[in-house]
């Protein structure tokens, strides 16, 4: 089944020397942009991290450090990046917990706001696992009847959650083809942040999913307590998160 659009959609995945969100960076990024016709442009782009790529990471993606020796760094190609994400949603495979905060971090240090407000975010792999609860390999099998023999290559990745979203489609008549649906069927805890460090509780109002102000509304808390929006400022936080947070904090005003 075709996805159903009104703005494109852009499918991505990354391969990293890692998985801290605020120090782990870029060895390779590739990206699907689906349009509203059905046309798709396609790029996988290897990039220079500026750190040594650790064993255990190459390990998985089989990138080394003299592969990206001679890659651009990823400032030199944020704006390029950009131009292919700027009027599309997003969609990925765990993507809303790590692949697209982890891009947020590398365009804001690139001196690039990549704002995340009107865009809306498909997790392939929150859909699975409320329906199946597998991994992307076993996803790709099981939807679409093939092998993942390049898993954790970034363009094997990302086609083959392309793939499996329309495939689940085909699969699950209660699932609607309309990305609005599909974003909010693929979100957990009803997060407010992409990590889900504030969510929202049953009455709609954003809380405190951590910490020891865990469950009580954040508008509350800062009233109370503006330290602790200064300490999340200063803390190892992602981007989104403190945008998230200012946000809130400057509706007090």
């Amino acid at each position: 089944m075709n996805l159903v659009l009104t703005r494109p959609i852009v499918f991505f995945d990354l391969e990293t020397t890692g998985t801290s969100i605020m120090r782990d960076r870029i060895v390779e990024i590739s990206i699907i942009k689906v349009m509203p016709d059905g046309s798709e442009i396609e790029r996988t782009l290897r990039v220079n991290p500026g750190m040594p790529i650790p064993a255990e990471a190459t390990a998985i993606h089989h990138i080394t450090d003299a592969d990206v020796a001679d890659a651009p760094t990823f400032s030199m190609i944020a704006a390029e990046l950009m131009e292919l994400f700027a009027d599309a949603d997003i969609a990925g495979f765990n993507s809303n917990r790590f692949d697209v905060p982890l891009l947020t971090e590398e365009f804001l240090r690139a001196g690039i706001a990549f704002d995340l407000s009107k865009r809306r975010f498909i997790d392939v792999q929150t859909i699975f696992h409320k329906m199946e609860q597998r991994t992307l390999v076993a996803a790709y099998k099981f939807y679409c009847g093939k092998d993942l023999t390049e898993a954790h290559s970034a363009n094997a990745d990302t086609r083959a959650t392309y793939e499996v979203l329309k495939a689940q489609l085909d699969c699950y008549d209660t699932l609607k083809n309309d990305v609005a649906y599909l974003a909010e069927f693929s979100t957990q805890n009803r997060n407010v942040d992409l990590m889900g460090r504030i969510i929202r509780n049953d009455a709609g109002t954003e809380v405190f999913n951590f910490g020891k102000y865990k469950g009580q509304p954040v508008e509350e808390v800062f009233r109370r307590d503006i330290g602790y929006y200064s300490w999340m400022m200063q803390g190892e936080f992602p981007a989104n998160t403190k945008q998230v947070i200012t946000a809130i904090k400057m509706r007090l005003k």
